[in-house]
């Protein structure tokens, strides 16, 4: 059977794998921005319901969150792992050097969104969901688990903000971007430096470096509804997408 050959299996399967946890991975990020965190807002003070459903929902569904962008990253690197893939990639190979500026901006900013589940939004939801299941049992609430619960709120918005920039260019790089063959590695180089300042910016000011991550920042205007997340990522897509037809077209 062709679809079992090594050929198929290296060039198709890693593909059709990356797509399918890809898929599970960003449309939780969307739950979680979409529904669940404006829908526990909607309980208002009560904090035994909102409790329950941080504990029992969000625990599974982090849970498939988590290890989903582990799956994305896994697989990505195993379809970037095959020496074929760098045949065309290096020295403005047959795709074209827009392709390859494409796709790099894809995997620099998938990557950076795995790290942020991983290293920000799951190190502080154990917080929370720790202090959850300790207020449910009859304890007493950790005085920490707000501040954790903010932190993973800022890295959440900002994957959000990232995604739709992130899907862009991973489809783009093959469908779209192609046509810039003739882009010069130079012009390849000069829009990944500038599009790498300014996500670098962006994760920053989620980190709170450019004034904290207390509500009322204006630098935090973008993470403060899933309204406001939505609409930054498509300015950041425009901008991007911009800079591109400009550096590379």
């Amino acid at each position: 059977m062709e679809l079992l050959s090594q050929d198929y299996i290296f060039s198709f399967g890693f593909r059709w794998l990356h797509i399918l946890v890809g898929i599970t991975w960003i449309g939780l990020l969307y739950y979680f921005n979409l529904v669940q965190v404006p829908g526990l807002a909607a309980y208002g003070d009560e904090g035994k319901a909102r409790n329950i459903t941080i504990d029992k929902i969000a625990r599974r569904a982090l849970w498939w969150f988590r290890w989903a962008a582990i799956a994305t990253l896994a697989t990505g690197i195993l379809i970037t792992g095959q020496p074929d893939y760098w045949k065309n990639f290096m020295n403005g190979g047959a795709a074209g050097n827009g392709h390859d500026a494409a796709i790099s901006l894809g995997m620099l900013l998938g990557t950076l969104m795995a790290a942020n589940v991983w290293m920000i939004i799951w190190k502080n939801q154990k917080v929370v969901l720790a202090n959850a299941a300790n207020v449910l049992a009859g304890g007493e609430a950790n005085a920490d688990a707000p501040t954790a619960g903010r932190k993973a709120l800022l890295a959440s918005r900002q994957n959000t903000i990232f995604s739709v920039s992130m899907l862009f260019f991973m489809v783009g790089a093959a469908h779209f971007y192609s046509v810039f063959a003739e882009a010069s590695s130079s012009d390849a180089s000069t829009f990944l430096m500038i599009s790498t300042v300014i996500v670098a910016l962006l994760q920053l000011n989620a980190l709170g470096i450019f004034g904290g991550i207390k509500a009322g920042n204006k630098m935090l205007w973008m993470y403060e509804s899933h309204k406001n997340a939505i609409i930054t990522s498509f300015v950041l897509w425009l901008v991007l997408w911009i800079l591109s037809e400009v550096i590379l077209g």
